[in-house]
């Protein structure tokens, strides 16, 4: 049976997560080649490549096992030691999650300020299209992820969350500009679009579902969900927003629906590894609990 050193698998955790073997060496306080000899034998011992030695750092099939383990490790000793009541002073345990924008910018904060505020957790927040975060999670940077995913990755579970609509927003003045005539195939491949980056087909879907075609407007690309609202605020273009971001300004005024009839409905999912982690779970029900008071 195959028996894991404790610090080598810190050590692979740590160069995934540092990017290079110099800044794992200063993170763990020993030498970049103890740091490559630790490595070296980890994949001597299994016979296989674990990272590719490239920057920053990546990692194999067999390194994303490796690093999954290390991880449920280094939680479950954090776990252990908490229960135990032989935790240092400020001792937290670590919950590394993969979040969408959107999510993070409405409703997601209040439910990880809550276990933060009464558990001694800290959170590490990957960003990144919901169409993508799974596979933060299935590469083993996360240990759990607000996904559109409802596929459960290898080792984990599937809970619904709820839908997140989106509904196409611009300014009085852009629409009196740019569509005179309505909302026509015409006008939208001609007036400028807000995209949040080169993952969000958020405004093509709707494009699409208006023309049947592809179309080619002006983009603009601003990748912070509080800029990507302004920047349609500020007439720089139309854009999707969440109803729960764009109702206040929808209420006041300062921005119209293109299209009453249309909207996009993204239905959200947490996954998390199936691993009985009480820091987890905590913040799992609190994740779970916020979602579906805010989403539809």
């Amino acid at each position: 049976m195959v028996r894991f050193d404790r610090e080598q698998l810190e050590t692979l955790a740590t160069v995934v997560a540092a990017g290079t073997f110099d800044a794992a060496a200063a993170r763990l306080a020993v030498t970049p080649s103890a740091v490559s000899q630790r490595i070296k034998a980890l994949e001597r011992q299994l016979g296989r490549v674990l990272v590719v030695r490239s920057k920053p750092i990546g990692v194999t099939e067999s390194g994303v096992a490796l690093l999954r383990l290390a991880q449920q490790v280094a939680v479950l000793e954090q776990d252990a030691v908490g229960q135990l009541g032989l935790a240092e002073s400020g001792a937290s345990v670590s919950l590394p999650l993969a979040v969408n924008a959107d999510s993070l910018a409405t409703w997601l904060l209040p439910a990880l300020a809550g276990v933060a505020q009464q558990h001694p957790v800290v959170f590490e927040l990957h960003r990144d299209d919901e169409g993508h975060t799974a596979e933060l999670l299935a590469g083993g940077t996360v240990m759990a992820a607000v996904t559109d995913d409802s596929r459960p990755v290898s080792g984990c579970t599937v809970t619904p969350l709820g839908r997140m609509t989106y509904r196409p927003v611009a300014t009085p003045e852009f629409i009196a500009r740019w569509f005179p005539d309505g909302l026509t195939a015409a006008a939208l491949a001609v007036a400028p679009v807000v995209d949040f980056d080169r993952k969000d087909e958020l405004q093509s879907r709707f494009l699409r579902s208006v023309s049947r075609r592809e179309l080619a407007p002006p983009r603009h690309y601003v990748p912070a969900s509080a800029a990507f609202a302004a920047a349609i605020g500020l007439g720089m273009g139309w854009g999707m927003l969440p109803e729960v971001q764009s109702d206040p300004l929808r209420r006041s005024g300062a921005l119209m629906v293109l299209d009453q009839r249309r909207s996009l409905a993204v239905p959200l999912y947490w996954q998390q590894w199936r691993l009985r982690s009480p820091a987890l779970d905590t913040a799992a029900a609190a994740v779970i609990a916020e979602a579906r008071i805010a989403l539809a």
